[in-house]
């Protein structure tokens, strides 16, 4: 009989991806990124163009029509472009997560029938695709601070460090919308709602600090409204992160990782009857 595995193998399990199980997680992630522009005559150049677009149509609305203002632009700081786009980036990262994890293991059915088939590593090429789009997306902010403001502040090499902790949430999220989605094949709907009030009710469109006090403390229970406020501390305003409040975040995110790990693995073995 073969033997549970023990504390250590449970605690490295949700990594494996990094290890054991490296080199199907990079393909798998090559073949995402790829995949998704296939056919495409612009290709890998849409990863730009579609956030570019999106910046433009809220910039219009938010900038232009409903006037929104940080306090950083009366110091004559970034732009509210700029500042949007951060905003947009980690919104970005954090809902293709959102989105896409209800079906990771709906539409790969037939990896279910693998025994040998780690299907705990399925969120991960998810997460490392969405991470190579905000890289991509960041090099745009680059740019674009660049040709308004000369050189962006050191800082902004930090920005990857301040989305580690949103990026074990967003794991911890596939695992657990990965499972439920194939028990509750309605979850789907609900996650382009949630994605739109994450965005909505975020400190991504406007200040927290603008908004009456009853409902600064729905923005501030918003998970992205943190990590938005922390990026572009380094990406914009040349400030360091607050470590304390990532260290709080971090360990949070870590817990929250485990526990939905821990129910991915528990209903695993019901997948296939569903499927």
């Amino acid at each position: 009989m073969k033997a549970k595995p023990g504390v250590a193998a449970f605690l490295a399990g949700p990594f494996s991806a990094f290890g054991q199980h490296w080199s199907l997680t990079r393909e798998l992630t090559k073949r995402d990124v790829l995949g998704r522009y296939r056919g495409a005559s612009f290709g890998l150049l849409w990863s730009v163009l579609s956030p570019f677009l999106m910046l433009l149509v809220y910039t219009v609305a938010f900038g232009s029509i409903f006037k929104s203002r940080w306090p950083q632009q009366a110091e004559g700081g970034p732009d509210f472009t700029l500042i949007l786009f951060v905003g947009l980036i980690v919104h970005g990262f954090f809902t293709e997560c959102l989105i896409r994890a209800p079906t990771l293991v709906v539409s790969n059915a037939n990896y279910v029938k693998r025994v040998v088939f780690p299907l705990e590593v399925l969120p991960w090429p998810m997460l490392l695709s969405a991470l190579f789009h905000a890289l991509m997306n960041m090099l745009v902010l680059l740019l674009l601070f660049g040709l308004r403001f000369g050189a962006p502040p050191w800082t902004v090499v930090l920005f990857p460090l301040v989305l580690l902790p949103l990026a074990l949430v967003g794991a911890a999220v596939g695992w657990l919308l990965a499972s439920l989605g194939v028990y509750l094949r309605d979850i789907n709907q609900v996650t382009g709602v949630a994605s739109a009030a994450l965005l909505f009710l975020s400190s991504a469109m406007v200040p927290i600090s603008s908004l009456p006090p009853d409902y600064q403390f729905i923005f501030r229970l918003n998970p992205l409204s943190f990590i938005i406020d922390e990026a572009r501390k380094v990406a914009l305003w040349g400030q360091l992160p607050d470590w304390s409040g990532l260290g709080l975040y971090a360990l949070a995110a870590l817990v929250f990782c485990y526990l939905c790990y821990a129910w991915f693995r528990a209903t695993r073995s019901g997948f296939a009857d569903v499927l």
